[in-house]
């Protein structure tokens, strides 16, 4: 992983209950750094808005994979999630504003089987990264496009983004283009180089020698 981004610089404009109430919203061993960091893998990938697909595969309820154009994925319904950002490196962005599709449209346009309860996030270049299936299909769980109301760049994730807000920001998988159900768990990228499988950052659950019995596959 990169390294950890500069200490934290408080804002002598934010008055001192604004800091308090921020605080609470920091989980155990976070803190809040200078602008926006960038982290990612690999290199920034290229968007081809005419050949870009987006793929549901897996345990789908038809049994059949459901493919999208840009078109078709720009044209399901859309929301707003204001949620806070943790990254397992210890820093926070608070109070960003995601614009994009809420998991749950993605999931009525194509139902999965009934025994799913586990999904693999797929982005370019073979990333991926796992999730419960009840992390997923939560209300702030959405494919996001936009950031305070302006489309993601390039290397904060656009096209499109995943943004799981509960969970330590690995999980919220950069450049997206597929997702797997699963009727059974298997580690993405980051879990199975040592990361913990689930990310609950108010758990501090970063590495995998935290998980307890039932957190993860063998």
């Amino acid at each position: 992983m990169p390294e950890i981004p500069e200490p934290e610089i408080r804002d002598p404009e934010i008055r001192e209950p604004e800091i308090r109430e921020v605080e609470t919203r920091l989980p155990p061993g976070q803190y809040i750094p200078r602008g926006r960091p960038i982290l990612h893998y690999g290199r920034v990938p290229a968007f081809r808005p005419q050949t870009w697909r987006f793929q549901v595969f897996g345990a789908t309820a038809s049994g059949d994979d459901h493919k999208f154009t840009w078109e078709e994925f720009s044209r399901l319904p859309r929301t707003t999630v204001m949620a806070d950002f943790h990254c397992v490196t210890k820093f926070s962005i608070m109070g960003n504003e995601w614009g994009g599709i809420p998991a749950a449209a993605l999931l009525e346009r194509v139902p999965p089987d009934p025994g799913v309860r586990h999904v693999m996030i797929w982005a370019e270049y073979g990333y991926s990264a796992n999730l419960r299936f009840g992390d997923f299909d939560r209300p702030s769980t959405l494919f996001a496009t936009e950031l305070d109301e302006k489309p993601l760049t390039p290397e904060r994730g656009h096209p499109v983004r995943l943004v799981v807000p509960h969970l330590y920001a690995w999980k919220s998988v950069k450049w997206v283009r597929a997702v797997e159900y699963l009727l059974e768990d298997r580690r993405g990228f980051w879990e199975e180089r040592g990361y913990h499988n689930i990310g609950d950052p108010w758990q501090e659950q970063r590495y995998s020698y935290q998980e307890d019995p039932g957190d993860g596959p063998p």
